[in-house]
């Protein structure tokens, strides 16, 4: 930079508002270095702190060091002479480990080299400093030490920005929390503590310590002591992708290359965006909208031209709701102990328990709206449904009204702890609990009623609340089958059973699950401070959803579902077999309506710090409202809850003294859902409206409608030719049912056999190349063969391409063709074997040289390389047959034999992974972009897959033949319809999963304004990206190129920033000039368009 310039660039800086609200990205210094600071508490891990080493290489450091790779990337785009402190990449995957240094020292050594450093002028050059602190050690095991935790690491940043004040000039630092860990890590070090409870900590600790540096900025002023220095706080820490632990796999490598562009992204955008009101960009999941600094906002951010908001700013929250009065003059109990539930008085309940999640265990029901770590704490006592902390004229509860009615009440929980601590007493609900963990807590509810001398166990009446699904619902969209209506149901079904069986007099009242999507109106509007990061870890498949999009359907499809499939199992009667026990559904949160301010605003004094979990306020009426719901009868129970303070406790009248049961409410039964017939053939029914073809015959392979396709063709091994498809017994195993194949079978029509051709039939009926029987004359374009491995692929190919030009039905030239193939199983299986021919890298080469063939030599065509399954589950499938015993070995030695632990176990599960790998990495290069005729679509549905089970861990056979190794008609059935949906599903948003179960309409349609097949090329162009308005002379004339309003992002660009530490340091980067000499505006402009 010139002196000229460096003089420009000081005028400029020195505005009518000051030095610090001016500063453009107009430095030209980059330090760069990892990142630190963090909790240190020794009785949960090692002191990061300490001298021990930690390698480079960690996951954590791995992830940054890429994000700050993209950064630095970017930034080159504004100002190709970026400078860094160190510019060897290699340090960033360095395995050999380096010393670790405190936060203090590395900021003293920064600030030594950039005063030092010969490629800068310390004096003239405007720095911005970027100083991480890492969570990754971070433990919730003492909750007494997370406390003086925070203050620790506080100070050490405090210490650092202090130094780095004395130091350096022209500077601006920028303070983020990064949280690089994985939740299961977490696990191993915290006993006893579940996988919700874990999640909630963290998150929760995390927005700790953010609100404890906010506070500690606002204390020092953001150390604006002079005019050219100060800090500012990112105002939501860098968070790892919780979605695989909410799936309980791991990312895939699309999905944590997409992670680390989001966050790069989240890290460019608070650098240049103001903290509040920020412009909100659309996520559409392939294409990334990148913010640029606009005219009227040109500078970096800084508290002195982006004012932020901070907790302690936050006026105080109304009180909760006072106690509640009493109206009921009738508290008597029955004259004697009733021997029947339906004529059950309040006054004869002496027991009172509770199951569920964290709304019964009390997170935060008395927390202040500032102390966000509070919410940690389970106010037990407090609890709408079993805390019996105070009276009713103070804490409304449920127990606290039946106290009312009979003194000796017990079971109820006083203070706070954990559901394992003596005051839960017979609270055992469990913070992040799902309806999984529920048959659990029944069990140590049964067991502590049992073992307990206050409670007579034959003969006291009970009352027990179960409450459970919200976590369910949270988490549902990134495993749609774990928590599927059939899951939830079963699980309660579960619950309750056990009780029906083991629990003697008592009545269990069974909460409808509650309406969650209007938790959402608690995270769009912004005047409610609410923070929504923090939710979108707890509760992301509620929050994330955009406003009618298919993801927010989802969502109130199984809420519902839910909530009917409870009534179903009550309905069957089948909790009403003996007089002494009931179960009552209470749908008072069937329907939610948010309540809202006079100035139309929702209140937010009716939830906790978090905007999550509910307040004081809201347990009061959850507590008048079940209340009410038990005395109103079955059939005819209120079912909207609007959260009315005004709302007023019912009492039993002298003509229906008792709690409603359907008995006693004259209630009759719908009874049990009709048993479905048997299921004669694995057809599916078809709802699309439009199967019209294109108006002219496409000539571009993105532009090509299922109507268009004319000939199918299909390769691959036994499971593609379909052998055994519909065997009954051993002999019938070595037919090739190809007419059922998958993806390639033509028999019948789609009503009675489901298989990608007959789906395509209902586009196009006059569809070619479907197998229509067993007959080698009958197999149409079916090239696959039993045992076939990838080396054999081109030997298929040549085959199909010799019979497609024989074809007298095919116009080789002109029609538009679609080739699925599915191969590798038999690799797999024989891996250990041949493990040089069976290589990885062998695999994509076989495969490559075919699709390779597959272009060059047949015009219009679409590709479907089906990614293949985990195989190493075919080792749960077991039946005790002669087939299923000695076939299964014969065909699969090297998954079927190795014990489940053994190294050579663990190995062929890398192998299975690094081949998907591979194929990813063939398809998503360019080698196939070249043609507008050609292009291959990686169809990933079994990816992720998963064996379904029946029963208690018992994987379902009817998926596969008597060999209990190919796979039967109905698997076919449903790997047609998951290839069909995979191919309307844009490339990086397809599912990667296989749901197969049963249902008829899940058949997928094309919509009207994505009708085609998806491609690569058609994902991205499908994509609406958002823009801001354009940039205008008129408005504001400027010498160099106008920053285009948004820049999409498509890959992640490989330039890295350097390192100094892996685990622990400090990173510095110095952004480059926005607006630079017009004759760079080619250079921007080209690579906007190739983007990340």
């Amino acid at each position: 930079m010139t002196e000229e310039s460096l003089e420009l660039k000081e005028a400029e800086l020195r505005g009518k508002r000051g030095k610090e609200t001016k500063l453009r990205e107009d430095a030209s210094t980059v330090a760069a270095g990892l990142p630190a600071g963090t909790f240190v508490d020794n009785s949960c891990w090692t002191a990061l702190h300490s001298d021990v080493p930690l390698p480079a290489s960690s996951l954590h450091c791995t992830e940054l060091s890429k994000v700050l790779s993209r950064l630095r990337e970017l930034m080159t785009v504004f100002s190709p002479g970026l400078i860094s402190q160190l510019s060897d990449e290699a340090e960033l995957d360095s395995t050999q480990p380096l010393p670790l240094r405190t936060l203090l020292e590395q900021a003293r050594e920064v600030s030594f080299h950039l005063q030092t450093n010969k490629d800068t002028d310390a004096n003239r050059d405007w720095k911005l400093v970027l100083l991480f602190v890492q969570m990754d050690q971070l433990c919730a095991c003492d909750q007494q030490q997370v406390l003086s935790d925070i203050k620790r690491v506080v100070e050490e940043v405090d210490e650092a920005l202090q130094l780095m004040h004395s130091q350096l000039e022209r500077t601006v630092v920028s303070v983020a929390l990064w949280d690089g860990e994985h939740d299961t890590v977490q696990r191993k070090k915290c006993l006893y503590v579940s996988d919700g409870e874990i999640r909630l900590q963290r998150a929760l600790l995390i927005q700790a310590l953010q609100d404890s540096l906010g506070e500690l900025m606002v204390q020092k002023n953001w150390y604006r002591y002079r005019d050219d220095f100060t800090v500012t706080l990112q105002d939501a820490p860098f968070i790892r992708d919780p979605s695989p632990v909410a799936k309980g796999k791991p990312a895939s490598e699309f999905e944590e290359l997409k992670h680390t562009d989001d966050l790069m992204v989240q890290m460019w955008t608070n650098l240049l965006q103001p903290t509040v009101d920020q412009h909100k960009t659309e996520d559409n999941g392939n294409i990334i909208t990148l913010p640029c600094p606009s005219e009227d906002r040109p500078f970096l951010r800084t508290e002195g031209n982006s004012p932020s908001y901070h907790p302690s700013e936050a006026s105080s929250l109304p009180q909760a709701l006072p106690g509640t009065d009493m109206p009921c003059e009738d508290l008597s109990p029955s004259a004697s102990t009733p021997t029947s539930v339906h004529e059950l008085r309040p006054g004869d309940i002496k027991v009172v328990a509770a199951v569920g999640d964290s709304l019964t265990a009390g997170n935060g029901i008395a927390s202040s709206p500032n102390n966000i770590l509070d919410v940690l704490t389970q106010y037990r006592g407090l609890s709408w449904s079993i805390g019996g902390d105070g009276n009713l004229t103070t804490v409304t509860t449920l127990p606290n009204i039946l106290k009312h009615f009979n003194h000796n009440l017990t079971g109820y929980s006083l203070g706070v702890g954990r559901q394992d601590s003596p005051q839960a007493f017979l609270n055992q609900a469990v913070a992040g609990a799902k309806s999984k963990d529920v048959p659990s807590q029944v069990r140590a509810l049964v067991a502590r009623m049992k073992n307990d001398p206050r409670i007579n166990f034959e003969s006291d009446w009970k009352l027990i609340t179960l409450f459970i699904g919200g976590n369910d619902a949270c988490d549902h969209c990134y495993n749609s089958l774990l928590f599927s209506v059939e899951n939830y149901v079963r699980n309660v079904q579960e619950s309750l059973d056990y009780l029906h069986k083991e629990v003697p007099r008592a009545l269990v009242n069974l909460v409808e699950s509650l309406h969650i999507t209007p938790l959402r109106e608690m995270h769009i509007d912004p005047s409610l401070k609410c923070p929504t990061w923090l939710v979108n870890i707890l509760c992301p498949c509620v929050v994330l959803p955009k406003p009618n999009s298919e993801s927010l359907h989802n969502l109130e499809k199984i809420n519902k579902g839910y909530q009917d499939a409870l009534h179903e199992i009550v309905e069957s009667g089948r909790y009403d077999t003996h007089p002494n026990f009931t179960v009552v559904i209470q749908p008072f949160f069937r329907e939610i309506v948010v309540p809202r301010l006079p100035d139309g605003h929702p209140d937010r004094s009716f939830f906790s710090a978090d905007c999550f979990h509910l307040s004081q306020k809201a347990q009061t009426i959850m507590a008048r409202s079940l209340w009410n719901n038990m005395l109103e009868p079955v059939g005819n129970k209120t079912s909207k809850q609007e959260f009315k303070p005004s709302l007023a406790l019912k009492c039993p009248t002298k003509s229906s003294p008792f709690i409603r049961t359907y008995n006693n409410s004259d209630y009759i039964y719908s009874g049990p859902a009709p048993t479905p017939g048997p299921i004669t053939n694995w057809g599916s029914d078809f709802s699309c409206g439009t199967v019209s073809p294109s108006e002219i015959q496409p000539t571009s392979v993105h532009k090509l409608r299922p109507s268009d396709i004319q000939v199918v063709a299909a390769l691959g091994d036994s499971i593609t030719a379909g052998t055994g498809a519909k065997a009954g017994n051993l002999l019938e195993l070595s037919k090739n049912y190809r007419e059922v194949s998958w993806s390639i079978g033509g028999y019948k029509t789609l009503d009675t056999v489901t298989t990608l051709p007959n789906i395509l039939k209902m586009f196009n009926p006059l569809l070619k190349g479907a197998s229509k029987g067993q007959w080698p004359t009958q197999k149409g374009f079916n090239m696959a063969a039993p045992g076939a491995k990838i080396s054999e692929l081109s030997a298929q190919v040549q085959q199909l391409i010799k019979s497609m030009k024989e074809s007298k039905e095919v116009n080789f030239e002109k029609d538009w063709k679609l080739v699925t193939i599915f191969i590798g199983g038999n690799d797999l299986c024989n891996y250990c074997l041949d493990q040089n021919n069976l290589s990885p890298a062998n695999y994509s080469h076989h495969l490559q040289l075919s699709l390779d063939m597959l272009s060059k030599e047949i015009p219009r065509v679409l590709v479907n390389v089906v990614e293949l399954m985990q195989i190493s589950l075919l080792k749960t499938v077991q039946r005790n047959t002669l087939g299923c015993s000695l076939l299964q070995r014969m065909n699969c030695p090297c998954v079927i034999n190795p014990s489940e632990n053994s190294p050579e176990f663990e190995a062929i599960k890398q192998i299975n992974h690094k081949y998907q790998v591979e194929v990813n990495r063939l398809i998503s290069g360019d080698r196939y972009d070249g043609k507008e005729d050609f292009a291959v679509v990686l169809q990933p549905f079994l990816h992720s897959s998963f064996i379904p089970l029946i029963g208690v861990g018992e994987p379902d056979t009817s998926f596969f033949s008597v060999d209990c190794f190919h796979i039967s008609e109905r698997a076919h059935a449903e790997m047609a319809i998951a290839l069909w949906n995979n191919m309307l599903e844009p490339v990086g948003k397809k599912q990667a999963y296989n749901n197969f179960t049963y249902d008829r309409s899940k058949i997928h349609c094309p919509s009207e304004a994505r009708p085609f097949i998806f491609t690569k090329m058609n994902s991205l162009s499908s994509l609406p990206v958002p823009t801001i308005p354009p940039y205008t002379a008129a408005t504001s004339p400027s010498t160099g190129p106008k920053c285009p309003s948004s820049m999409p992002v498509w890959v992640p660009v490989v330039v890295g920033i350097v390192s100094l530490l892996a685990g622990i340091a400090v990173s510095w980067i110095i952004l480059s000039c926005c607006q630079r000499q017009n004759k760079e505006k080619e250079n921007v402009e080209k690579k906007k368009e190739t983007g990340f």
